[in-house]
């Protein structure tokens, strides 16, 4: 059955994959960005694809205005895919970057779920809440905590809500994706070098970036994101699923291992 699909950061990467391979599949896409200038050439992208129902606005989570806009819109899926990354040792980074992070990960988003939700259940109506997750929801390496905390947030804040929100006939799912290629983690890996400073700062620039780029040299920093945006195009619009999604297996997996072997973690 064709759904009506809010997404929010569809301007690039795992967003506007996925946005488009739902609209090919006949389901009416509500594609937005985060900046005014990525509205119209997506605008265009989607005509030139031949996409009619392809519908791109946009919706800044820091714009009061425009999470009241979106909240009134009519939509049977709500995509939570917007999301940005602060990394770094959280024992130095700034502590106005980690609140910055938890605003635009969590708070926000979670503003924006509680009005479309609300809106939900006061008209009777049944609907879906899909949260970008990560494989950082699961697990936590060193010098990505900040942002990995917030997904671990996220993780919690979407299990309470599909207990709350079953009766009222609303699902709630994840999706967590590993390391794939999309710029998103090679750009929140050059944050710290903003704020990280040799001469005040325990951690080194130059030991933090080489083991940066030691894990993007691996096959596992540096996936083929189009395996995760076919997952994606299945799992964001379907009735039934698993309330966890980790792809690609081996992460899923790793994560299970990891999470076992953390009841015998010794200090």
């Amino acid at each position: 059955m064709s759904k009506t699909i809010l997404i929010t950061g569809a301007g690039s990467g795992f967003g506007k994959g996925a946005a488009i391979g739902m609209a090919r599949n006949g389901h009416a896409i509500i594609a937005t960005t985060q900046v005014s200038s990525q509205v119209t050439p997506l605008r265009e992208e989607a005509a030139a694809l031949g996409l009619k129902n392809f519908r791109v606005e946009r919706l800044d989570l820091t714009d009061h205005y425009d999470i009241q806009q979106a909240q009134g819109w009519d939509f049977d899926v709500l995509w939570n895919n917007a999301g940005m990354g602060e990394a770094g040792p959280v024992w130095e980074i700034p502590i106005e970057l980690v609140r910055k992070n938890y605003e635009i990960n969590v708070f926000l988003p979670l503003v924006l779920t509680q009005g479309v939700v609300q809106k939900w259940v006061r008209e009777g109506r049944k609907g879906k809440v899909v949260f970008t997750s990560s494989m950082g929801g699961l697990f936590t390496p060193a010098n990505w905590g900040t942002y990995v905390s917030t997904k671990h947030a996220l993780e919690s804040i979407a299990e309470a809500l599909q207990q709350e929100l079953s009766h009222y006939g609303i699902k709630i799912q994840t999706i967590n994706p590993g390391a794939y290629y999309t710029g998103y983690n090679e750009t929140m890996a050059d944050n710290p070098f903003r704020w990280l400073d040799d001469s005040r700062n325990f951690t080194k620039r130059a030991d933090l970036r080489k083991g940066f780029d030691d894990f993007f040299a691996t096959p596992e920093g540096k996936m083929d994101p189009k395996e995760m945006i076919d997952r994606m195009i299945e799992v964001v619009p379907a009735d039934t699923g698993k309330f966890r999604n980790v792809v690609p297996k081996v992460i899923e997996d790793m994560l299970k291992d990891h999470q076992l072997k953390a009841w015998e973690n010794q200090i």
